[in-house]
C-alpha cells in the first residue's frame, strides 16, 4: 500500500528547484507527446523554446509580443496570488476577466464617438469595477452563506461566456458589422484604443502598468499590515484570528483584488491586442495566470517569470501549430502539464512515499514492547 508520508522539515534547496525540475519534466513529457503525434520531439521543443527568442528572422516579432502576452497574465497572477496566499481558491478570474471587458467596454462604445483623452481611463476604471462585482458574488456568498468559492466562481466563469455572447449579439452589436457577432473596432476611436506606446512591437499601456502592479503588490506582501493578515490567515484561520486578523473582510478583499486586477486585464486586452469584443474574446487567460501564480510560488517576481515563461509557450506553441502542423489541443496540453508536474514535484517536496500499511507495529517495536511490559 503506497501512502504519503508528511516531512518533518521539507529540503528548502528542494522547494526552490522544484519549479526548475517541474519544467524539465515538462519539456521532455512535451517530447514524447510530440514524438507520439509523429513530429520531431527535438525540432518541437526547439520551435517552442528556443526561436521565439533566438531566432534571427522571427525575434523583432516574438520578444516584443512576449511582454504583450505575458502582461495579462502576470496581472491577473497577481491577484490570485493574495487569495491563494490566505487559502481562497479563486478559480473564476477568467469570468472576471471577460466581465472587466465587457463592462469597460460597454461604456467606451456607448460614448462613441465622442472623443476626450479621458474616455480610456473611463473605461479601464469600469473594466475593473466589472470585474471587482463579478468577485463580489462568490465572496459574499462564502462570507454569508459558507458556500464553496471554487465552485462559485468556476460557475460564474460560463454565466460570464453566455452574457458576452448576448451582448455582442445584441446591443454591443456593431451597425457597421454585416450582422456578424462581434463589437465595433475601438481601432475606430483613438480615444477608445488602447494604442501602440512604440510603433510596430504591439507593447501597450497593460504592459507599463502591470510593471508598476508588481511593485505595488511586492511591497503590499512583504511591507503592508494586509500582506502580514493575508499570510498568516493561509497559516492558519485560527492563529490569524486569535491575532485579530478579520477573517471574512480578508476573504472578501482578496477576492476583490482578484477581480479588480482580472477586469483590468480584460479591458486593456479588449482595447488593445482584441482591438475589439467577440464571442471567441475568452482566450483562457484566466486559468492559464492560476499556472503562472503557482509556478512564481505566489511571489510577484516569481509570477513575473513565469508569466513570460507561460507567454513563451503560447508563442512557441503558435509555431509550432504554423510550422509542423501541430494541433492546438497539444500545445493546452502542453502547458496543462506544466502545472501537473509543478504540483507534483511540490507533493514529494512535502511528502515522502511509504510502502506498507499505516499504524501497523514492525517486529522490532512488537519485541521493545512484550519487554517493557514484562
Amino acid at each position: 500500500m503506497l501512502r504519503l508520508e508528511p516531512r518533518a522539515q521539507p529540503s528548502t534547496l528542494m522547494q526552490a528547484t522544484a519549479p526548475l525540475l517541474a519544467i524539465v519534466a515538462t519539456i521532455i513529457g512535451g517530447g514524447i507527446l510530440f514524438l507520439i503525434l509523429g513530429k520531431n520531439p527535438f525540432e518541437s521543443i526547439r520551435i517552442i523554446f528556443w526561436d521565439p527568442l533566438f531566432n534571427e528572422a522571427l525575434v523583432s516579432y516574438t520578444r516584443p509580443q512576449l511582454l504583450v502576452k505575458a502582461a495579462p497574465l502576470v496581472m491577473i497572477a497577481l491577484g490570485l496570488s493574495f487569495g491563494f496566499r490566505a487559502g481562497i481558491w479563486n478559480i473564476g478570474a477568467e469570468g472576471q476577466f471577460v466581465m472587466g471587458a465587457l463592462a469597460g467596454s460597454a461604456v467606451g462604445l456607448a460614448l462613441h464617438p465622442m472623443q476626450g483623452i479621458w474616455i480610456l481611463p473611463l473605461m479601464l476604471v469600469s473594466g475593473i469595477a466589472g470585474g471587482f462585482v463579478w468577485a463580489m458574488i462568490p465572496a459574499l456568498l462564502r462570507v454569508y452563506f459558507r458556500t464553496n468559492e471554487i465552485l462559485v466562481s468556476l460557475m460564474l466563469v460560463y454565466v460570464s461566456y453566455k452574457i458576452l455572447t448576448a451582448m455582442v449579439t445584441g446591443p454591443l452589436r456593431s451597425p457597421i458589422g454585416y450582422n456578424f457577432p462581434e463589437s465595433r473596432s475601438f481601432h475606430d476611436n483613438p480615444s477608445m484604443h488602447n494604442s501602440e506606446l512604440i510603433a510596430g512591437t504591439g507593447i501597450h499601456w497593460g504592459i507599463v502598468i502591470t510593471g508598476l502592479l508588481v511593485i505595488l503588490c511586492y511591497y503590499v506582501m512583504r511591507r503592508h499590515l494586509f500582506g502580514y493578515h493575508v499570510n498568516l490567515m493561509g497559516q492558519s484561520n485560527k492563529v490569524a484570528r486569535f491575532a485579530g486578523v478579520r477573517i471574512n473582510l480578508v476573504i472578501v478583499v482578496c477576492l476583490g483584488i482578484t477581480g479588480a486586477l482580472a477586469g483590468l486585464a480584460g479591458i486593456l486586452e479588449a482595447s488593445g491586442p482584441a482591438g475589439k469584443l467577440s464571442p471567441h474574446f475568452p482566450v483562457g487567460y484566466g486559468f492559464t495566470a492560476i499556472i503562472v501564480a503557482f509556478l512564481g510560488r505566489l511571489h510577484p517576481i516569481g509570477i513575473v517569470l513565469a508569466g513570460l515563461l507561460m507567454a513563451l509557450t503560447y508563442i512557441g506553441g503558435e509555431l509550432a501549430q504554423f510550422m509542423l502542423d501541430a494541433p492546438a489541443a497539444a500545445i493546452q496540453v502542453f502547458q496543462g502539464m506544466l502545472l501537473f508536474f509543478l504540483v507534483a514535484a511540490d507533493v514529494l517536496v512535502n511528502y515522502r512515499v511509504r510502502i506498507g500499511t499505516p499504524g501497523r507495529p514492525t517486529s522490532g517495536a512488537r519485541e521493545v514492547t512484550a519487554g517493557s511490559s514484562s
